[in-house]
C-alpha cells in the first residue's frame, strides 16, 4: 500500500507511517526521541505562554474551555499511552499456562499511587501554581501553611518560588514523554507527543494570563515562560527516557508513576480551576471534545 491509497478508514497504517517517518528522521536511539518530545511539548508550551503578547485579554468563559479541553487530552493520554501500555509491558510467559503470557497490572497501578502520591506532598513544600497567581486558597489544600507569603506580600513574585510552582505543575509532562519513548514503544509514544503538546498551548496561555494579572510584565512572563519550560520539560523528558532504558523492570513503574502524577494535576489543580468562575458546562464540553480528540489521535498515530 502506497501513502496515497490511505484514507480515512486506515488509522492503523496511516501511524504505521507516521512512526517510520519519525525514527528516519531521528534515528532509533529512544534518548533522542526523549529529547525531540521534550524540545516539542517545550516549544508548545512556549508558544501558548507567547499568545499573551497578541491576544492580550482572553474571557474567562474561553480560558475554562481550553483548560478543559487541556484536561481532556491528558486524561486520555495517561490511559491510552501509559497505563494500558504499561501494563501490557508487564507480560509475563508462564510455561503451560497460555502461549501469550499473563498480564500483571500492580506494577503500573502500584506506579499510578506513587504519582499521585508525590504530587500531592510537593504541595506541602511549594503551593500550587494557581495559590500563587489567583490567591484563591483551598481550605483543603496541603500547603503553603504559614511559611509561605500571603499573595499580598510582594516576595510570592521571587523568581525561586514562582519557579518551583510551575516547575512541579509541569514536571509530570515532560516526564510522561521521557518515559513514553524510553518503552521503545514510538507508535505509543508519538501520540502522547503530540497530545501533552496540544494541551500546553492552553494551559501556557491561562498560566499567563494569570501571571499578568499578578502583576508581571507580559513581555518578560512570555519570554520566561518558554525558558522556563525548555529548562524543565526537556531535561525531565531525556531523563525518563534513559532511566527505563538503564533500569529496564522499572518501566511499567515509571509509566504509571507518570500517568498517576498527570491524572493527580488534572484533578487537583486543572478542573477545580475551571469550576470556580461559573463556565462548568463549557469547560465539561471542553473536556470531552479533549478526550475524543485524543483517543481519534492514539488510533491515527498509535
Amino acid at each position: 500500500m502506497d501513502g496515497s491509497s490511505i484514507s480515512w478508514g486506515e488509522p492503523v497504517a496511516v501511524g504505521m507511517s507516521v512512526a517510520t517517518a519519525f525514527t528516519d528522521l531521528f534515528g532509533t536511539n529512544v534518548i533522542v526521541h526523549g529529547l525531540v518530545g521534550g524540545l516539542f511539548i517545550a516549544t508548545m508550551n512556549l508558544l501558548g505562554a507567547s499568545l499573551i503578547l497578541v491576544w492580550r485579554d482572553p474571557s474567562e468563559r474561553t480560558l475554562d474551555a481550553a483548560l478543559g479541553f487541556a484536561a481532556g487530552v491528558m486524561m486520555a493520554a495517561a490511559f491510552t499511552s501509559l497505563i494500558l501500555p504499561g501494563i501490557e509491558a508487564t507480560e509475563v510467559v508462564v510455561p503451560g499456562v497460555a502461549a501469550e503470557g499473563l498480564i500483571q497490572p500492580l506494577p503500573v497501578l502500584f506506579g499510578v499511587l506513587l504519582g499521585a502520591l508525590a504530587l500531592d506532598r510537593s504541595d506541602v513544600i511549594v503551593p500550587h501554581a494557581h495559590y500563587l497567581l489567583t490567591g484563591r486558597k483551598r481550605s483543603d489544600a496541603a500547603g503553603p501553611g504559614e511559611t509561605v507569603p500571603s499573595v499580598d506580600d510582594p516576595r510570592v513574585a521571587s523568581v525561586v518560588l514562582f519557579i518551583l510552582a510551575i516547575t512541579l505543575h509541569n514536571m509530570p509532562e515532560g516526564l510522561a514523554v521521557g518515559v513514553g519513548f524510553g518503552s521503545g514503544n514510538v507508535a505509543d509514544a508519538l501520540p502522547l507527543m503530540v497530545a501533552i503538546g496540544i494541551q500546553n498551548v492552553p494551559e501556557g496561555l491561562a498560566v499567563s494570563v494569570a501571571a499578568i494579572n499578578a502583576g508581571l510584565d507580559r513581555r518578560a512572563y512570555a519570554i520566561f515562560a518558554g525558558i522556563r519550560a525548555g529548562v524543565v520539560e526537556v531535561p525531565l523528558a531525556v531523563a525518563g527516557a534513559a532511566a527505563v532504558v538503564v533500569f529496564e523492570p522499572l518501566l511499567p513503574y515509571a509509566m504509571g508513576f507518570a500517568a498517576g502524577a498527570m491524572l493527580f494535576v488534572i484533578s487537583d489543580e486543572i478542573v477545580p480551576e475551571t469550576h470556580t468562575r461559573g463556565y462548568e458546562r463549557v469547560a465539561t464540553l471542553g473536556l470531552m471534545v479533549g478526550v475524543v480528540l485524543m483517543l481519534y489521535l492514539d488510533v491515527a498515530l498509535g
